[in-house]
């Protein structure tokens, strides 16, 4: 079986971690599996772990901070970690490091917004069963912010730049095509002279 969660989260503005993990009695008996290679029910199957631990596979759809920043992609969307390990469990660890960004588009009103750097680590569940570590296998992103902002301002030079622009080119223009006119008809006349 498997399960959707959708929603909105209101958080502060102070890192945090959003975890999606498995119960602590199921992780006991994985534990118990993992370990010991002990079946707690007593059945002791040839493969102990179908269909009795959850598999935590997981696909994120979309996690956003704020509003989309319109610049650039965002890393948290249409990820998934398929867990082919033997148990079906483990520990995917997905760090979001967000950076206040302020963007300012032509003729547009300031948005406030932020751009997310993400790295992501999995844990084999042997690994967190042989530490005894207190957490459970699943999904855990945990988001912190940067102290430094970023100012993103989209902007267009305006007409008397585009006009000065404009006239240095063509006053470039001409002055070049009549030095070149100019020595051409300086040597075709030299030529004409030398030939008579």
């Amino acid at each position: 079986e498997g399960c959707t969660i959708s929603g909105t989260i209101h958080v502060q503005r102070v890192g945090g971690t959003l975890t999606m993990s498995v119960s602590p009695a199921a992780w006991r008996d994985a534990t118990s599996l993992l370990v010991f290679n002990i079946d707690p029910t007593g059945r002791n199957a040839v493969d102990p772990f179908h269909g009795r631990l959850p598999n935590v596979t997981h696909y994120i759809h979309d996690v956003t901070f704020g509003k989309p920043f319109p610049a650039g992609e965002n890393p948290l969307n249409a990820i998934s970690h398929v867990m082919d390990n033997k148990s079906g469990v483990g520990l995917t660890n997905v760090a979001v490091k967000l950076v206040p960004t302020t963007y300012k588009r032509t003729f547009h009103s300031e948005r406030e917004t932020y751009q997310a750097s993400v790295s992501r680590h999995f844990v084999q569940p042997e690994m967190l069963a042989a530490q005894h570590s207190s957490m459970l296998p699943g999904l855990l992103i945990s988001y912190d912010f940067t102290p430094i902002a970023v100012r993103h301002v989209e902007s267009r030079e305006n007409w008397f730049v585009f006009l000065s622009s404009l006239f240095g080119i063509v006053g470039g223009v001409f002055v070049t095509v009549g030095l070149v006119s100019g020595c051409l008809v300086n040597s075709v006349e030299a030529v004409a002279k030398k030939m008579d």
